[in-house]
């Protein structure tokens, strides 16, 4: 098991999806602790906007604009990082869209974007970002997936199929990457207070500032553990809930969200 925990005296960090919501506010966390932070989107005035706040921190920000669908753009900004920031210590790869599905509604193009931006493009950043780090010996990865890759939940049917395909990935990867001394992390956080989650149709519990999501995030990446979550008092039941036989799961999530009752959606 891989127990490498980066430090900024390392090399760099690189955030993506950091124009917004939980990565900027990591990025801006990272860069307090003195990481050189890489802050990727797809916005760079939004960017530059970022690593001129960032002006005054202990590290910097840097603005690398990309796209995480382009999978070569990706391999060529991951050995820019690499060469001119001290080495590649630290990856979080944040990027990701939400796309509500509705049974009555449904997309091919949902489905699609869904997967290019969420789990393509992870891997887009993963595969060259592991090559770097290996190759050094050492590297800690965080992949942030969600806990609506726990389950089915409503309008998730495109975005936690995307999440829960990062989990498994990130699972199945740690039996390998521990060997040559790249750790790598899942996060899975509850409802943030983001662009993404603003469309919601139903009531979201525990709804955390982005924030105050960094800063977990933050803290566990220093921790020990495999998987980030949190706030655990919401996440832990819906663990549980995976528990239960399908009916009594189903019954459990419709009145939670009151989505049996719901009007259904049209073209």
């Amino acid at each position: 098991m891989s127990s490498y925990t980066a430090k900024p005296s390392d090399g760099s960090a690189w955030v993506t999806g950091a124009s917004s919501g939980i990565g900027r506010d990591l990025a801006l966390k990272l860069a307090r602790e003195g990481y050189t932070v890489y802050a990727t989107a797809r916005s760079e005035d939004a960017l530059l906007e970022l690593a001129e706040v960032s002006g005054g921190l202990k590290g910097e920000i840097r603005a690398a604009a990309a796209d995480v669908t382009d999978q070569q753009a990706m391999a060529e900004l991951a050995g820019r990082i690499d060469a001119d920031g001290g080495g590649l210590a630290l990856a979080v790869f944040n990027a990701g869209v939400y796309l509500p599905v509705y049974g009555e509604t449904l997309k091919v193009a949902d489905f699609d974007k869904s997967f290019a931006v969420n789990l393509s493009g992870v891997v887009n950043g993963l595969v060259p970002a592991v090559a770097r780090m290996k190759a050094r010996g050492r590297g800690q990865i965080a992949v942030v997936s969600s806990v609506t890759g726990y389950g089915g939940m409503p309008t998730s049917a495109a975005y936690g199929a995307t999440k829960a395909a990062l989990i498994n990935m990130a699972e199945s990867l740690k039996f390998d990457l521990d060997k040559f001394g790249v750790r790598i992390q899942v996060i899975n956080p509850g409802f943030v207070d983001t662009p993404a989650t603003a469309d919601n149709a139903f009531t979201m519990p525990a709804l955390l500032q982005p924030e105050d999501a960094a800063r977990r995030i933050a803290e566990g990446l220093k921790s020990t553990s495999f998987e980030i979550t949190f706030p655990r008092r919401f996440t832990y039941v819906l663990k549980a809930l995976q528990l239960l036989p399908y009916p009594a799961y189903f019954a459990l999530m419709n009145a939670a969200t009151g989505w049996k009752k719901r009007p259904l959606e049209t073209e």
